[in-house]
């Protein structure tokens, strides 16, 4: 039963995410005893919230630390076994028995005693790293240990993985969580922000008044409404965040990958966003039957802990014609990052609307100092209306850009989100009216600003119709090569070293990266073989039409000069879009690794089984910089928006393949 634990734990483990965990480094050291004993030391340091095991595991527990030495060439003999530290102890919930287990930076030790010189003893330690959900399955790493013979007795020699490289390895895995870190508290602070615009719609707020009287008459001391409020407001939270839940327990982080490629998922997505936008905008009125409501109210009125939980689900229901293309468009957005994303989502986005409505319930009172229904609602509703019409052709982008159609190019989009948010500005300076708008006999000082800022937002927009990056939109807009003019008009080129002076001097199957003139294949083979020709190491690319982070990249992180410069001259860049709809000719037709039986037919799923089988990761950007043999020469890198790191890694890997 143990066992079959273990392996559910690690099944768990391998599917449920689409980066390969690394939360141990090992790292080594040697220390001289005497002119023929040494100490051998192994030191893992384990990421925070993780544990090693010990080498001594009672039967049917993990799988025990083990070290293996190489003495195939008989020049030392072990003295005494492995020592470890003394860790501590825990009764294991999931191997129900005591099991010694090690955190954070634990040392293991080997005597040895050489029988002749050697200048290195080489190693590898088998073991298992689990944290309170879940472990990963058993990991070999090879051990080098350098034995300085001039060194005195008592002196350490330099961990042999301590290294500039390992250093910088270690940085930009620092940097790829905490950009990852950074990407889910994004999405938290944008759905927190979705919710509290969502209490200032006309289905949200008119509920506010219902909230009180309901409470006013359940709660009859002071004690008793803040904890029914507190109820209500978690009750509420409940409900968003289980939606979060079940889009990704159902869909999974590849699928939802895959599904925010999906031409007919991002078409059929817009369709609804400008169905929502507008209804937003007053052309008719989205709600759901009104069996579901009173069916709802009917329960509601029971009273207790039943009746709160069915007022927030009340609230839910009847708020969802204002609450549901918000929810709708946060969900694909969260859940297309996969992971935790749609949960934190959902959260955020609950808890902005659980915490004023938990306040009126707790003290009813409250609801006197609030502004009155009027016309501003109606204005709230409108400005979110705009919005959707906005992030509407963000999906249909996508799709177009997967198909490689043109249809939608970047001074399309470009003049589209200018028209959008221009005419926003003249409804907000009441220069357009609707026809549900109360008359406006004056702007209010908090319209005439939001106003200001969307008609400041909508100038900035302007230049890049003449090829300005917009990088404050960067992942928004299609990428400045998909588009009429990429270099701008007047076909002004960028400095930053130039590899190829002409289009007419490019090699068979590369072409120029815009408005940088950086060269690039989209051919394997062909730049590969490049490669060979001229000499220089290959970057692999893996990206995609519709990959948000690698417009980001190339947009804010490429131009930097020093970064510009080695893309530019000293590596072939091969970029491999996984979301490549085109079909693959005729000879390029396989059998799938991954799914076995089914032949792969798209380009995109050429490339995107090449990341996953070769270099056991799935998501966009990935970046591989590799030799002629096409063996690593770093470890990869994903999503790094720090142009320090990023160019440092570049430079290490370059410096890997001239040594």
């Amino acid at each position: 039963m143990k066992h079959l634990l273990l392996v559910l734990l690690f099944t768990f483990s391998l599917t449920s995410f689409s980066q390969i965990l690394d939360p141990v480094k090992w790292s080594t050291t040697v220390e001289k005893v005497s002119d023929t004993e040494y100490k051998l030391i192994s030191t893992a340091n384990v990421d925070i919230g993780w544990h090693l095991y010990s080498q001594f595991v009672p039967e049917g527990g993990p799988i025990p630390t083990t070290f293996i030495y190489d003495n195939s060439e008989e020049t030392f003999s072990l003295e005494g076994n492995t020592t470890e530290g003394e860790g501590h102890v825990i009764d294991d919930p999931v191997f129900e028995m005591k099991i010694k287990l090690f955190e954070g930076e634990s040392e293991f030790v080997q005597l040895v005693k050489l029988s002749q010189p050697v200048k290195t003893i080489n190693g590898f330690v088998e073991f298992m790293v689990c944290d309170d959900t879940r472990c990963l399955p058993p990991t070999e790493v090879e051990l080098e240990f350098v034995i300085d013979e001039s060194a005195t007795a008592g002196t350490k020699a330099t961990a042999t993985e301590n290294t500039q490289e390992k250093k910088l390895e270690n940085t930009i895995e620092a940097t790829e969580k905490a950009a990852s870190n950074k990407g889910l508290w994004s999405i938290f602070f944008i759905a927190f922000l979705s919710g509290f615009a969502a209490l200032l719609t006309p289905c949200v707020f008119p509920m506010i008044p219902m909230t009180v009287s309901f409470f006013t008459k359940q709660s009859k001391t002071k004690a008793a409404g803040i904890k029914n409020a507190v109820i209500y407001g978690v009750s509420i939270i409940v409900i968003y965040v289980l939606l979060g839940t079940a889009v990704t327990g159902i869909f999974g982080a590849s699928a939802l990958n895959a599904l925010a490629t999906n031409v007919w998922f991002n078409i059929i997505f817009f369709i609804l966003l400008v169905v929502f936008a507008t209804s937003f905008l007053g052309a008719f009125e989205i709600v759901l039957p009104n069996s579901w409501a009173n069916k709802v109210d009917s329960q509601a009125d029971r009273g207790g802990l039943v009746g709160i939980f069915f007022m927030a689900l009340a609230l839910a229901i009847v708020s969802f014609s204002c609450t549901g293309p918000i929810v709708g468009t946060l969900l694909v957005e969260s859940a297309s990052k996969g992971g935790l994303a749609p949960i934190i989502g959902m959260f955020g986005f609950s808890l902005a609307i659980a915490l004023p409505f938990a306040l009126f319930a707790a003290f009813p009172g409250w609801l006197n100092s609030l502004p009155k229904s009027g016309g501003w609602l109606n204005t709230v509703k409108v400005v979110l209306g705009f919005l959707e019409l906005a992030l509407a052709f963000k999906f249909l982008s996508q799709a177009d850009l997967v198909l490689q159609t043109h249809f939608l190019e970047r001074e399309v989009f470009i003049a589209i989100w200018i028209a959008i948010f221009g005419t926003l500005a003249f409804y907000l300076f009441g220069k357009i009216q609707l026809p549900h708008d109360s008359p406006l006999s004056h702007i209010s000082v908090g319209r005439l600003s939001l106003g200001l800022i969307v008609l400041s937002f909508t100038i900035y927009m302007i230049p890049g119709l003449w090829g300005a990056p917009l990088n404050l939109i960067s992942a928004f807009p299609p990428p400045q090569e998909y588009s009429e003019s990429p270099y701008g008009v007047g076909f002004s080129k960028l400095g930053g070293g130039a590899s190829v002076a002409t289009h007419a001097e490019l090699p068979d199957g590369a072409h120029l990266l815009a408005p940088h003139d950086i060269m690039a294949f989209n051919d394997y083979d062909k730049g590969v073989a490049y490669a060979k020709q001229v000499g220089k190491p290959i970057m692999l690319d893996f990206t995609g039409w519709a990959c948000v982070n690698c417009r980001k990249m190339e947009q804010n992180v490429w131009p930097e000069p020093g970064v510009l410069s080695i893309l530019k001259n000293d590596v072939v860049l091969i970029s491999l879009y996984v979301d490549d709809k085109r079909p693959l000719e005729e000879g390029d037709v396989v059998e799938s690794q991954l799914k076995p039986g089914k032949k792969l037919k798209y380009i995109g799923q050429k490339w995107s089984e090449l990341q996953t089988v070769k270099y056991k990761s799935n998501s966009q950007p990935f970046y591989v910089i590799i030799d002629h043999d096409e063996e690593k020469l770093i470890e990869p890198v994903a999503y790094l928006p720090d142009a320090t790191e990023y160019q440092k890694w570049l430079e290490t890997g370059i410096s890997n393949f001239k040594e």
